[in-house]
């Protein structure tokens, strides 16, 4: 399917979430894997944030911080954002970045990932990134 279906006219996605390191979060996300920086707000009834997205900006996380805090500690280690990549070579430049910047490769808790030449990495909050080399559709 390359449209979203009739009865759900969907035409953006946003995946947003607290943190209390956005600074960090920021650099693993944008610096590091390279997610375009979209927009950025301060001082909105106390928040912070930034939304970050793929090159159409159709979709983007969001992450923001709140003066009174915003701990958000990842629920489980199979809680997980995928990254489909057009190939080794493509997904490997964002492996060695990240290398690059001190984050190295955790163990995914479902083999499945490494099986299929995935390579998962956690965020300065302990949430999980898996990269993947080529679509699995």
């Amino acid at each position: 399917m390359t449209t979203w279906p009739d009865n759900l006219a969907v035409v953006q996605v946003r995946v947003a979430r607290p943190t209390d390191k956005l600074e960090e979060v920021i650099a693993f996300y944008r610096d590091c894997l390279g997610l375009r920086e979209l927009y950025r707000f301060s001082g909105h009834a106390g928040f912070d944030g930034i939304m970050l997205g793929l090159p159409d900006a159709n979709y983007h996380l969001e992450f923001t911080t709140h003066v009174d805090g915003s701990p958000c500690p990842a629920p489980s280690a199979d809680n997980l954002l995928v990254l489909y990549f057009a190939g080794e070579d493509a997904m490997y430049k964002v492996v060695q970045r990240l290398g690059e910047a001190g984050h190295e490769p955790v163990e995914s808790e479902n083999p499945y990932w490494a099986e299929n030449a995935g390579m998962t990495f956690e965020d300065p909050d302990g949430w999980r990134l898996v990269l993947m080399p080529r679509p699995v559709l």
